[in-house]
């Protein structure tokens, strides 16, 4: 048992800050409140205590290429199957796939995530890798997996229900790259195959300007309104909304997933995140491809707070974009799989320690903190 004592703790749902002290037992948060204390005191005189982050999408098998192809573009870098990506991890053996995800995995925890959603390639033998490399390190992956059945103009879709059924059998649901790839009636049955089973179906949508238009000329629906048709349970990136897309995702209710800085990096244009958040639209944030960008939600935050700022000339509420890196996600339907990270007793002691630097305690996390700046990382325990 020990009490983390005298923070400023971004407590609830809605991060509310209020100066108390928790006691943590046996990995769970005992007590919350001003005189709490109990067992192992660790005064952190003013320290700004936030829940640990979640990467919302990732692909970290690409560890093994970072900063390869820079300056190609999304279709040369990641489009299967003869993408920049998709050649390297055809060619890497398991034993390189498997410490280059671990030392991903390691930069995660140090600074500060406790879970992240990886869209994993390579079929079951990928969503095993990614088992066995995230053993032992202090960190849940949440596996979507993929088969290579799926894609094709004319696949054969009993083949696509065996695979799926595999999938679902070791992974947390399916994650095909995109529309381009797959047809209506493979989404369908990912969607389906998913909702029976209880687990994640997850797409890439308007990533691009041009696999909008090309939705769009080709299917008279744009890549958005593919996926609320379809009704995945989780859409990413959505960085080029056409029309009433972005209404549509809202009346839809379904799991929205934004990454700023991989789309800057693809030069794919900038996510309307005021627009979103002015819809009602609650998006958690991740960093995308480990071989764009490094998988450090400190700088994911920086970043969307400043280009957001200067693209769309109006500044997003620092709590909010807090939110999407932390308990936004405790409103997914993702069937438990991450546990309720808001900082509330009774909940998991999963969060992080910063110093504190301002008095906004949002921006002092997003403007002003690196990974040196977490005094502790609580994950069901003290992590130093």
């Amino acid at each position: 048992m020990f009490t983390i004592a005298n923070g400023i703790i971004l407590k609830g749902s809605d991060l509310i800050p209020t100066r108390e002290n928790i006691v943590v037992d046996d990995g769970k948060i005992l007590e919350i409140g001003k005189e709490s204390l109990e067992g192992k005191i660790i005064d952190v005189d003013g320290a700004v205590v936030c829940p640990s982050f979640i990467n919302g999408h990732m692909h970290i098998g690409d560890s093994i290429i970072k900063d390869e192809g820079y300056g190609l573009s999304l279709s040369e870098m990641v489009k299967p199957p003869n993408g920049v990506k998709h050649v390297a991890l055809a060619n890497a053996s398991d034993d390189e796939l498997i410490e280059a995800m671990k030392s991903s995995m390691w930069d995660m925890v140090y600074s500060g995530t406790t879970y992240f959603i990886d869209y994993r390639e390579g079929g079951l033998k990928g969503v095993k890798l990614l088992r066995k490399a995230s053993k032992g390190i202090p960190i849940k992956p949440i596996i979507l997996g993929r088969d290579d059945s799926f894609y094709g103009d004319d696949p054969d879709l009993s083949k696509v229900k065996v695979a799926i059924r595999k999938l679902l059998k070791f992974s947390d649901g399916i994650a095909p790259s995109g529309f381009g790839e797959i047809t209506m009636d493979v989404a369908e049955i990912i969607s389906k195959e998913c909702e029976k089973a209880g687990k994640i179906s997850s797409i890439h949508v308007a990533e691009s300007e041009s696999n909008q238009i090309d939705s769009l000329n080709n299917y008279g629906l744009s890549e958005i309104e593919k996926g609320v048709i379809n009704e995945f349970s989780q859409l990413v990136h959505l960085t080029n909304p056409k029309n009433d897309d972005l209404t549509s995702v809202f009346n839809s209710n379904q799991n929205v997933v934004v990454c700023p800085r991989a789309n800057a990096t693809l030069n794919v244009g900038v996510v309307p995140l005021p627009k979103m958040l002015e819809l009602g639209i609650r998006p958690i944030i991740g960093t995308d491809n480990v071989m764009l960008n490094s998988p450090n939600m400190l700088r994911e935050l920086e970043f969307t707070l400043k280009i957001m700022s200067v693209y769309y000339k109006k500044y997003i509420d620092s709590c909010e974009l807090l939110k999407m890196a932390t308990t936004n996600i405790c409103g997914f339907n993702i069937n438990n799989l991450i546990q309720k990270s808001i900082i509330m007793e009774g909940n998991f002691a999963e969060f992080n320690v910063f110093n504190s630097f301002s008095k906004n305690p949002y921006m002092n996390i997003i403007n002003r903190c690196e990974t040196k700046n977490i005094l502790y990382r609580i994950n069901k325990k003290i992590f130093i």
